[in-house]
């Protein structure tokens, strides 16, 4: 592939619901611009964008990635993004590349869930994007009925600019709202339409909506407005102008529509990209910082060389892919840059076009085009490559934290000796995952964004480094505190042969607010415990407190006060003292009402409004709290608050609910008393698991 200027650049980014087509779509679109010689499909599992082992098997998008078309002259980046909630923040990543977005709509599902989230990320980049109503030709489908559903969500400023001609298994053509031509095609075709005139069958539905097209083009657009009063009309050539003006300042969303998977009206689709998106240079200056001062950097060749790094795929041959945006200047093959995050020196070797999973080489590319570069030492998402002379670093897009964990486990020596490499290795490739040690269940977990996205990992971890590993539900980090009030002895005496152990301490213990953990005090006066003492009873208490006293979670949120005690000349010691603190910790439990605290989460649903009543009703049953409820469109929005120990199957049971329409977000919030018919059971578990150890050692 030729280099091409920044003028002459278009990054588009295919967003939308799973199973939307958009990888369809972007198939039809290369083999439509010669970038393949022939319709790849999904169902074969031979699309340029899907290329992944997992992405052909499950037959879905998982993980986002570019392919570069060349259309009438220019070139056009198209960012083929997940539509499932499970991997739908890869989409957020991708979109800080993309200067625009084609939100694809299945014509027969019309606009789901995940069409509004990735709307709303669309929103905080401030992106123009258009509507395709795309899979026109499946069965059921309807262009009049989705575009009603797509301007009841997104406004009237949504407004069609195509026509379909046909419906369903008879959808053979489009109808140019703009220039009032019609195109036929022949299905799965080379994607050109035959122009000619608008069929009779349709001729009054389109000069209708043509009149309504001119309108909302004048609408905001003074000079335009006044041409329209004047002649009752617009020129095609004004409308155009009028369009782009209203595309790029995101005061219109025009509806296009097509077929991806019979590439019908996939040139049409182009043409729009190319005359109404804005190519990088238009949208104006990046944001960053330099030298501790936040500036504006120009998207221009002119300026100093900065790229920033919006994906990185951990490829088991070709090692750590980054596939980055040039921000600024001409990057070079053989370019020496710096990450301006760790100030390491990174060479740039064999640059290249990204086309799926292959890099074509060039010798340099562009301000404001997308390449791929493999190898780079240490560079990941996020990070931003520039010129030594003018180290600016541009912000990394946030994401939300992972939604649910699970305990991970290698199956073999072998496996376990391999497991955390091969695991951080991903890591490096996905960003919404999280991978660490519990501290107190000392197991090992993997958090993501549900349980499909957990699973494709495990998968790979097999697939890509032979790493065997199993997956199961996460032991709760229960905690236990007090409600009650102590003061008690704790008295250790041991006579030996020689030197006998004595240690005795008084000590007062309370219950702290939540989250204050522990707080030890010495009110000891007048010498009654030497103060080289205080210390070694405080630790006995700790450690005391670390193995719990009704199901051995650990003691939290309680103060200690010792202010009393006794020793002796030749027989005290530090560990008298530790034992001694010990038998007082134990004492005073039996006193100051110890009882269970469990983990509570901050869960947030996102479903079609159908489905309010059935998940609030599931979310009391699981001992939630609903803490408010938002609409927004046709998505409900549910926050609550709900013990951790009932939301180990919610993934599953929320899917089944809501048919797989409904996506939620967890995250820790605070610890809360168990009820007592719960908290008996997990004592009655906890011991139960003790003894089967016990058992188990001997």
């Amino acid at each position: 592939m030729k280099v091409y200027e920044t003028n002459d650049i278009r990054n588009v980014a295919l967003i939308g619901h799973g199973h939307s087509g958009k990888t369809s779509l972007v198939a039809g679109a290369l083999f439509a611009g010669g970038a393949t010689s022939r319709l790849t499909r999904v169902d074969e599992g031979n699309t340029i964008t899907d290329f992944d082992d997992e992405e052909i098997a499950r037959k879905i998008t998982i993980s986002s990635t570019v392919a570069a078309a060349e259309w009438n002259r220019k070139k056009i980046n198209l960012i083929d993004t997940p539509g499932f909630n499970m991997f739908i923040n890869d989409a957020k990543a991708a979109l800080a590349a993309a200067d625009a977005a084609l939100v694809v709509v299945d014509g027969v599902a019309g606009v789901e869930v995940q069409t509004e989230k990735v709307w709303s990320f669309s929103d905080e980049f401030s992106l123009p994007r258009a509507i395709v109503i795309n899979k026109l030709d499946r069965e059921r489908s309807s262009f009049e009925r989705t575009l009603e559903n797509v301007q009841s969500v997104f406004g009237r400023t949504a407004v069609p600019i195509h026509l379909p001609i046909g419906a369903e298994r008879e959808f053979k053509g489009v109808v140019d709202l703009i220039r009032m031509k019609a195109y036929s095609y022949t299905p799965d075709g080379d994607g050109k339409g035959k122009e000619g005139e608008i069929p009779a069958n349709v001729a009054e539905a389109a000069q209708k909506a043509h009149e309504a097209l001119i309108e909302m083009v004048a609408e905001g657009n003074d000079k335009l407005l006044e041409e329209y009063f004047e002649k009752g009309t617009l020129p095609p050539e004004d409308i155009s102008v009028g369009l782009r003006d209203a595309v790029r300042t995101m005061r219109m969303f025009p509806v296009l529509c097509a077929s991806g998977l019979h590439n019908i009206g996939t040139d049409l689709v182009l043409n729009f990209v190319l005359d109404n998106f804005p190519g990088p240079a238009d949208r104006g200056p990046w944001k960053g910082t330099l030298n501790g001062k936040e500036v504006e950097r120009a998207v221009k060749d002119s300026e100093p060389v900065s790229a920033f790094v919006f994906k990185t795929v951990a490829d088991p041959f070709a090692g750590r892919v980054s596939y980055f945006k040039v921000v600024s200047g001409v990057v070079k093959n053989d370019a020496n840059l710096v990450n301006v995050r760790s100030s390491a020196a990174e060479r740039l070797s064999h640059i290249g076009v990204l086309f799926g999973k292959t890099i074509q080489p060039v010798p340099d590319l562009h301000a404001g085009d997308i390449g791929g570069v493999a190898k780079l030492k240490e560079t990941l998402t996020g990070d931003t490559l520039a010129d030594k002379a003018s180290q600016i670093t541009y912000p990394p897009v946030k994401l939300p934290e992972p939604s649910i964990a699970y305990a991970i486990s290698a199956k073999t020596r072998n496996d376990e000796d391999r497991m955390g490499n091969a695991v951080h290795k991903i890591l490096e490739e996905d960003q919404t995952l999280r991978f660490y040690r519990d501290p107190q269940t000392k197991e090992f977990l993997l958090a993501g964004c549900g349980q499909q996205h957990v699973e494709v990992i495990v998968s790979r971890l097999k697939k890509r480094y032979s790493v065997d590993v199993e997956l199961h539900a996460p032991k709760i980090p229960y905690r236990e505190t007090i409600r009650g009030k102590a003061d008690v002895q704790g008295r250790h005496k041991k006579q030996t042969g020689g030197h006998g152990q004595f240690g005795d301490c008084w000590i007062r213990v309370e219950p702290l607010p939540r989250g204050e953990k522990f707080s030890f005090e010495n009110e000891v006066f007048g010498g009654a415990i030497p103060r080289n003492f205080i210390p070694a009873i405080e630790k006995g208490i700790v450690e005391a407190a670390e193995k719990g006293y009704l199901a051995g979670f650990p003691m939290v949120d309680f103060r200690v006060v010792v202010y009393d005690g006794s020793y002796h000349d030749v027989d005290s010691s530090e560990m008298s003292f530790k034992l001694a603190a010990r038998k007082a910790f134990r004492a005073a439990m039996e006193q100051a009402k110890p009882t269970l605290l469990e983990p509570v989460m901050n869960v947030e649903v996102q479903a079609p409004v159908e489905y309010a009543g059935d998940l609030m009703g599931d979310m009391n049953g699981r001992r939630g709290r609903i803490a408010g409820m938002d609409t927004k469109g046709g998505t409900q929005i549910i926050k609550a608050q709900v013990p951790m120990a009932e939301m180990l199957s919610y993934q599953n049971d929320l899917t089944s609910m809501t048919q797989g329409r409904a996506t939620f977000s967890m995250e820790f919030s605070h610890y809360d008393y168990v009820p007592q018919l719960q908290a008996e059971k997990v004592i009655a578990a906890a011991k139960a698991a003790k003894v089967g150890e016990v058992e188990e050692e001997e």
